[in-house]
């Protein structure tokens, strides 16, 4: 199950269809970025696809020899506005598309707009589909979802399309289960299946001997995982700098040069990120020297020794003809350049050693010592000392010799903002032991750190990486049929007794890259298990803590049942 494939596949279909000839592709906001995240201008050049356009803008040309295929939601707005353009066509022919359901009354108002009979064809619902991000799909950037305990009126169907969306393209009628702590979790759960039921000519696909299985988790059960600093590449990127779109924002890197202030990273497009998405950030230093010396070896004359990623950069600045040669290279030695520089300005080698132990380990004596040393080291950054202070008050939220009030005091004294000082009993308002429906943390479970050590490029240390997601452990379980219904319940009478194969999960408040990681690793490791991930946006630290704010700051807990005990697995 590939997301991404599934919406490069039906955007080929979609102007295909409309035969030869030059074609105009109009889109509004949300249709034009997910066609250029799996299209590059020159593959969608080659469809004689000339010109791109939304249908909200005023000042389009009329240009009768094109043909127009457009590709919109299915908003109250993207109609009007459609009804505007076929009163007054400014193309030949239209072929339209919608990306989701759309009603049977508003498709009476577009052919009573169409008096020039120019519409050839519409497609009430097309194989829909949702943003991207791969590779987790959103049916919502991070600014459209705002948070909460309870679905706002508009969110909810947004959602609910998104979703649905994902499951029309995926060809899945799925089984629905969700998560019993969260009351978010069960409305989803109820409004997707309400929309499955209504269309269900829409769902009548060719039956499994095993139905697809579609999972509604709930963030606020692991709010550890988007506050661990990551070490794969692509979460690395994403922690750090921020991913938008494919998009990376460089501008602020010390002497950027113009032609990189922005680069994109998309794995259908460069190999070296596909191939390297989920590596960590030693492998990635290596790889990244292997291939420019590779590149290197091609050149008669200009050899010299590359021993770190700043002998690497100069390298590339030094021969233009090379940097010609590699924008590929050049974009990765400028990217994985800045992380190293970031890892080494805010220590962040040796703050995620004390996550990790937070996170995974049981020593409670050590843990305070380790917390109470980083937070009067000057050169820590604020957010990463308030983050320690957070994985700390998650972690030993119930025990009895809780130095959490002296750990705040340390925060003022070192100045931190009063914002963030907020910021960590919100989190555990957010997410800690009242809230959460599973065994989040085990105080019997003692794990031992695993040090692994990353060599062959000077500037690339050792990395901590044994911490898991939760969503592992609940996958494995589901995977392995040991998921208690009492905590994942079925939506309906009917359960799912045969090992799933076809696994859709969707996180409520947010997915994560290293969950998206923990699922590529199922993925590889399950023969016969295929799991597709989404949450309603992909979080970094940033991100999500903004989220738990607002979520917290309009009172009450997300889970709204959970007054109860947390369950155990």
């Amino acid at each position: 199950m590939n997301v991404t494939l599934a919406v490069k596949q039906y955007v080929s279909k979609m102007i295909e269809s409309s035969g030869p000839g030059m074609k105009v592709l109009l889109m509004d906001k949300e249709t034009t970025s997910i066609v250029s995240m799996v299209y590059t201008q020159s593959e969608i050049l080659q469809k004689e696809v000339y010109l791109f356009e939304r249908i909200d803008s005023q000042n389009r040309d009329n240009t009768k020899h094109l043909k127009a295929i457009c590709f919109l939601r299915p908003t109250k707005e993207n109609v009007q506005h459609l009804i505007q353009e076929l009163r007054r066509p400014k193309y030949s022919v239209y072929f339209i598309y919608f990306s989701n359901v759309i009603s049977k009354s508003e498709i009476k108002a577009l052919a009573e707009a169409d008096e020039q009979e120019v519409v050839a064809e519409v497609h009430r619902s097309s194989m829909v589909i949702s943003l991207l991000s791969t590779p987790i799909f959103s049916p919502l950037t991070f600014k459209e979802y705002p948070g909460g305990r309870s679905w706002e009126p508009s969110v909810l169907p947004r959602v609910t399309q998104g979703l649905t969306s994902v499951l029309l393209s995926l060809k899945k009628c799925p089984m629905i289960r969700y998560q019993l702590s969260s009351d978010m979790s069960k409305r989803l759960a109820e409004s997707v299946k309400q929309i499955i039921t209504k269309e269900y000519e829409l769902f009548d696909f060719r039956k499994t001997e095993v139905p697809p299985l579609l999972l509604i988790l709930d963030r606020s059960d692991d709010a550890i995982t988007p506050l661990l600093n990551q070490w794969t590449y692509q979460a690395m990127v994403h922690e750090l700098l921020g991913i938008k779109n494919n998009r990376i924002d460089l501008s602020r890197v010390p002497g950027i040069s113009k032609e990189l202030r922005e680069v994109v990273l998309s794995a259908e497009n460069d190999e070296f990120y596909a191939n390297n998405l989920y590596l960590n950030f030693g492998e990635i230093g290596t790889n990244i020297k292997n291939l420019m010396e590779d590149f290197q070896k091609k050149k008669p004359k200009g050899q010299q020794k590359l021993e770190s990623i700043t002998d690497m950069k100069a390298f590339v600045d030094n021969y233009p003809q090379f940097k010609k040669m590699s924008g590929t290279v050049s974009k990765h030695v400028t990217v994985v350049g800045e992380l190293s520089r970031l890892v080494s300005e805010r220590q962040l080698m040796e703050v995620s050693e004390v996550e990790q132990e937070l996170a995974c380990q049981n020593d409670h004596s050590n843990a305070q010592q380790s917390v109470r040393r980083f937070l009067q080291n000057p050169r820590v950054n604020e957010i990463d000392a308030v983050r320690l202070v957070m994985l700390y008050a998650l972690r030993y939220e119930k025990h009895s010799s809780s130095i959490l009030p002296s750990l705040i005091e340390e925060l003022t004294r070192r100045g931190v903002s009063e914002r963030h000082r907020k910021m960590v009993q919100a989190v555990v308002e957010y997410g800690g032991k009242r809230v959460r429906g599973s065994d989040l943390i085990t105080p019997t479970d003692a794990v031992s750190i695993t040090k692994q050590f990353f060599k062959g490029l000077k500037g690339v240390e050792n990395v901590y990486t044994q911490h898991q997601p939760l969503l592992h452990d609940t996958l494995d379980q589901l995977i392995k049929g040991r998921l208690k219904d009492s905590q994942f319940p079925y939506l309906g009478p009917n359960s799912l007794r045969d090992r799933p194969q076809d696994i859709i999960v969707f996180i409520i408040g947010g997915a994560t890259y290293e969950e998206a990681l923990a699922v590529y690793n199922l993925n590889r490791t399950m023969p016969g298990v295929r799991i597709v991930l989404g949450g309603t946006t992909v979080h970094n630290t940033k991100s999500f803590l903004e989220e738990v704010m607002l979520t917290v700051g309009s009172g009450g807990d997300r889970a709204q049942g959970s007054g109860r005990p947390p369950s155990r697995r």
